[in-house]
């Protein structure tokens, strides 16, 4: 028998499914006989991926209505505490979207106000998007049954270079081996908000302080400081809106077709309503195809200017 086929090959890693991703958490080894050779090329790439995922805490910056009525913490990758009023949200017609805002110390950790914008209007358009499924979302000037207002209160960058080689070895990978070895467990970047819902005389509605890392699995590395701060954004624009439509707190992985207007926006056509329009559209197949190649997000997504870039105190 060939030194090849006695070598020890890694046995495939546990996946631990959080609620919003999935992570790896370890790996073992086993012996590969010539029968099971072709197990060694799909369990190389799984292998590498062990620790591929950023922790990423939970941050309060101080800037909602209140805290109190927040439950306690949940998640392992995937950190949130939430509330929801949802008979409150049962009425509820029309919403507007307060462009999203960073906390004190964001913006050291991520210089470019470009960028910052990039991650910002990525959250609010998916917010948007999202909630116009099921509500008529109106412009900051007209009056709204809610009100939704976003603050990023940590970004953690995504280093570059390593985004760079990570993206040339799963490219040059996939071309050799059946299956792409994933993105290198290093520098992954991750992101952490906090927003909340009130209605039209200011009472909190919904409210949620939310993190979450960015994992060598389902985040294409790319080669931007907000790199994976702008993929998490939309996670979370999704999470909240969800929360919202559904008034009751997001649990599980939940598969469904998007609908014909989200459809539509994804592959960056006109959004359901104009005030969506405050956000950019979002860059649709370049966009994909960019994320696939690590291209940094400002290349495809031309939002990149700030609606608010105010920074609050905490």
């Amino acid at each position: 028998m060939s030194l090849f086929l006695q070598f020890a090959t890694p046995r495939l890693p546990e996946l631990s499914i959080d609620r919003w991703g999935v992570c790896v958490k370890g790996a073992s080894f086993i012996s590969v006989g010539r029968q099971r050779h072709k197990l060694a090329f799909l369990a190389l790439p799984m292998a590498l991926a062990i620790g591929g995922c950023t922790s990423v805490p939970l941050k309060e910056a101080g800037t909602l209505t209140s805290y109190d009525r927040l439950g306690a913490a949940k998640g392992k990758f995937t950190k949130s505490r939430t509330f929801v009023d949802g008979p409150s949200l049962a009425g509820t017609r029309t919403v507007k979207i307060v462009p999203t805002t960073f906390a004190f110390g964001v913006s050291s950790r991520v210089n470019r106000a470009e960028d910052r914008a990039l991650v910002a209007n990525a959250l609010d358009r998916a917010v948007c998007v999202a909630l116009s499924d099921k509500y008529q979302v109106v412009g900051l000037n007209q009056p709204a049954d809610l009100t939704v207002r976003t603050v990023v209160t940590d970004i953690v960058p995504t280093n570059k270079a390593i985004a760079g080689v990570s993206t040339a070895v799963s490219l040059g990978s996939s071309a050799v081996l059946p299956v792409g070895i994933p993105r290198l467990p290093v520098g992954l970047g991750g992101l952490a908000v906090e927003a909340e819902a009130t209605d039209f005389n200011g009472a909190q509605r919904a409210a949620v302080v939310w993190s979450k890392g960015a994992n060598s699995i389902t985040n294409n590395a790319r080669v931007s400081d907000v790199g994976d701060a702008y993929s998490l954004a939309s996670n979370f624009g999704n999470y909240f809106s969800r929360m919202i439509a559904t008034g009751k707190e997001p649990s599980g992985m939940q598969i469904a077709l998007p609908s014909g207007q989200k459809m539509n926006s994804m592959l960056g056509g006109k959004p359901k309503y104009a005030a969506c329009e405050t956000f950019g559209r979002a860059p649709g197949l370049m966009g994909a195809v960019g994320s696939k190649l690590g291209a940094p997000p400002s290349w495809t997504d031309k939002s990149g200017k700030m609606q608010n870039d105010q920074v609050v105190s905490q």
